[in-house]
């Protein structure tokens, strides 16, 4: 895997992260004000953590005036999805095969 890949997979294993994120996500752009109120931590500690979303690809930043907005950039969740399709084959390669052991045992 590459550090790429590391990062991102680093970057959404915390759970405070990956709500930011998932919040972004589902819900489109918001201030760090509104992020932090419903984020259960103080504004510097989200801010720390978009920093480090913005610093794995996932998140863009806006300047208005004296706000910061952010948004999620869904793209940067390609190698995520590459990854989970590469071991969903794997995965049902080897259920393929074990089906087929289990059928040449019943024989």
């Amino acid at each position: 895997m590459s550090d790429a890949h590391d990062v991102l997979f680093r970057t959404l294993a915390d759970p405070t992260r990956r709500a930011i994120f998932e919040r972004l996500c589902r819900e489109g752009e918001k201030t760090v004000g509104v992020l932090t109120a419903q984020a259960g931590v103080s504004q510097p500690v989200v801010s720390k953590h978009l920093g480090l979303l913005k610093r794995a690809g996932l998140v863009r930043d806006r300047h208005e005036g004296r706000q910061t907005h952010y948004s999620a950039q869904l793209g940067a969740l390609a190698p995520l999805v590459d990854w989970t399709s590469e071991m969903a084959g794997f995965w049902q390669n080897r259920f393929d095969k074990l089906e087929d052991l289990l059928k040449r045992m019943d024989q």
